[in-house]
C-alpha cells in the first residue's frame, strides 16, 4: 500500500487536492478536521480575498485569505487572526482554494453569492471583531503564562 500524497504533491501531480482542514485560523468559515477544502493548481497572479495554501519558510502549510496584493507578494490573514503575514511570494503558493464542503453541501468560493456576501461582510466589519480577538488573545498568554508557573 503507497504512501498517501501531501496536499503540495497531490497539487503538483493531480492539479487538485481535497482534504480535511487543520487548525482555527480560518474559522467560522472552514471548521477543523470537519470541513473539506478543495484546492486547485493556481493560474497567474491571485486577487485580494482569494485564499492561497502556501508553504512558510518554516516548512509548515497554511491557508489564509490575501488582503493585500503588493508587487513582490502578498499580505494574508487568516479569518480568526488579527495579525497579518506579510512577505508571501507568488513561489510559496502551492494552490488556491476554489471550494469547500460544509457537511455534504459544497460551496463554489468562485460563484456562491453566499460566499461572496460572507467575505465582504466579515472583512468589511474586520474592526468590530478586532477587540474580541485581541482580548482572546491575551487571555490566552495569560492562561499560558499561569500553566507555565504551575510547572515550576
Amino acid at each position: 500500500m503507497s504512501e498517501p500524497l501531501s496536499a503540495e504533491e497531490a497539487v503538483a501531480r493531480f492539479g487538485f487536492y481535497t482534504g480535511l482542514t487543520c487548525g482555527d485560523s480560518m474559522e467560522p468559515m472552514l471548521r477543523q478536521g470537519r470541513d473539506r477544502v478543495c484546492i486547485e493548481r493556481r493560474t497567474g497572479r491571485l486577487r485580494r480575498y482569494e485564499v492561497p495554501l502556501y508553504r512558510r519558510p518554516s516548512g509548515q502549510l497554511v491557508l489564509h485569505r490575501i488582503v493585500q496584493v503588493l508587487p513582490e507578494g502578498y499580505v494574508t490573514c487568516g479569518d480568526n487572526r488579527r495579525c497579518r503575514e506579510r512577505g508571501v511570494t507568488d513561489a510559496m503558493i502551492v494552490g488556491v482554494l476554489t471550494g469547500f464542503y460544509r457537511g455534504k453541501r459544497y460551496v463554489d468560493c468562485r460563484r456562491s453569492r453566499g460566499y461572496r456576501c460572507y467575505v465582504f461582510f466579515w472583512w468589511r466589519c474586520r474592526w468590530l471583531r478586532l477587540p474580541f480577538l485581541l482580548g482572546r488573545d491575551v487571555l490566552n498568554r495569560l492562561k499560558r503564562r499561569s500553566f507555565l508557573r504551575g510547572l515550576r
